[in-house]
């Protein structure tokens, strides 16, 4: 008889407030198992980001408990080192992640600061280097990359911590289509490694092609944790959660309606499934 492992990550009954604000997070729980692919979906203002935060232990919860392994979170120096070691966040605006003067130096910081010896400290920025695509970049400042490179130097600092759970905040934010497509294939190259990724996003279309799994949060709350299909079949729950529909689930459903002898298992994901749904082949 095999043993389940427990959750990597998981919050049971969380609440949070900010000073003089309604409360950020009420009642939330919710486990992060290994190698999951998670959207993070709400309206801004209902807990995403502070649920990062909780995540992450840069928030210590004031009702609740988090564990990780099983084992309750100690917010302790030590405890909290483990926790961030294990969880990594890579935060919407790059600048405000990196300090460092140099794209090498600044991937060293979060090794130096675990006190790891200085042999184990360089292999883990060259690999987190490699996997970026960052190597003709090492000495460069940071400040003089573009959006898209900064947005990789900041995803390389959690990847020389080898976290197993990486949390991104609205990740394609202020990218171009071009950095947009990029982000999206590092991405799929995390995931194929094993790293649980959680993305917070307002982009529904990437939500929908990318995750395996979504939480919707309203009001401080998880309103709905499911498959991003189920989520999307929910007419009041999109409406509740201020969300829309993907562009191609939309698209098949009406398409559905004009042609109720077209069937399928579930709604096209990307631009050659609905292609092929539609029997003609994608330019």
């Amino acid at each position: 008889m095999t043993t389940r492992q427990p959750p990597l990550l998981a919050l049971e009954q969380i609440v949070f407030s900010y000073p003089d604000a309604a409360p950020a997070l009420r009642g939330v729980s919710a486990a992060i198992h290994r190698g999951e692919r998670i959207a993070v979906l709400g309206n801004n203002g209902a807990g995403k980001s502070t649920f990062f935060l909780i995540c992450n232990g840069i928030l210590q919860p004031q009702q609740g408990t988090v564990y990780a392994d099983g084992q309750p979170v100690s917010y302790t120096r030590r405890g909290l080192t483990a926790l961030r070691r294990k969880v990594g966040i890579v935060f919407q605006d790059a600048d405000n992640q990196i300090i460092a003067s140099d794209v090498e130096s600044e991937i060293s910081f979060g090794p130096m600061n675990l006190r790891l010896p200085q042999e184990a400290v360089q292999q883990a920025v060259d690999e987190a280097i490699r996997q970026m695509g960052l190597g003709d970049y090492r000495r460069r400042a940071p400040q003089y990359l573009s959006g898209g490179e900064k947005k990789r130097v900041s995803i390389a600092d959690i990847l020389a911590m080898q976290p197993e759970i990486i949390l991104l905040d609205e990740p394609s934010a202020s990218l171009d289509p071009k950095n947009t497509a990029l982000l999206e294939e590092t991405l799929e190259q995390l995931s194929a490694s094993g790293i649980t990724l959680l993305v917070s996003t307002h982009d529904v279309d990437f939500a929908y092609r990318f995750a395996d799994r979504a939480l919707v949060f309203h009001d401080g709350r998880i309103i709905a944790d499911d498959t991003p299909a189920c989520i999307f079949s929910d007419a009041a729950l999109v409406r509740t959660a201020g969300l829309k529909r993907p562009l191609l689930f939309e698209a098949a459903r009406l398409v559905q309606q004009a042609c109720p002898a077209l069937t399928f298992a579930q709604p096209p994901k990307t631009l050659t499934e609905f292609a092929h749904l539609l029997g003609v082949q994608p330019e």
